[in-house]
């Protein structure tokens, strides 16, 4: 009985940890709009987790740079299964404007599964709440695929 409260209280609840790995912080500060009373992500959902231990999605936004990589894969290693990984803006994706710089490792999908991926420089919040609840989706169906 405990189990079906337990699964459908995660169901409706997913936690998002966010993690920038050298942005400009354009996608921060449109990560930020979404969370505030204007677009109020909070209605479908969504909280920022303080922990990775406690999130359910992983939201990523910038290159991956020299300095940041290590703490990436310890946070993501950090986070319980199933997790969905997010990726926000161009940086992530290709390394946009920074490719090439000697301080960037290359794009995320290079250390981890990348879930969802919304595209932009910087996303609207409009298409960030599309790529949270696609990514809510996608968590909802491994954890019935794991029997959570």
């Amino acid at each position: 009985m405990f189990k079906k409260i337990i699964a459908k209280s995660m169901a409706k609840s997913p936690w998002i940890y966010h993690i920038n790995t050298g942005s400009c912080n354009g996608c921060d500060i449109e990560l930020v709009a979404v969370l505030t009373p204007r677009y109020d992500a909070e209605r479908f959902g969504f909280k920022l987790a303080g922990t990775p231990r406690h999130a359910d999605i992983v939201v990523v936004s910038g290159p991956i740079t020299s300095q940041s990589k290590e703490r990436l894969i310890r946070t993501l290693e950090q986070v319980p299964e199933p997790k969905c990984v997010v990726s926000i803006g161009s940086c992530p994706r290709s390394c946009n404007v920074f490719k090439g710089s000697y301080s960037v490792e290359g794009p995320l999908e290079n250390y981890t599964h990348v879930d969802v991926s919304i595209a932009g420089c910087t996303p609207k919040p409009e298409a960030i709440i599309e790529g949270l609840a696609k990514a809510a989706e996608i968590l909802q169906e491994k954890r019935e695929a794991m029997g959570k």
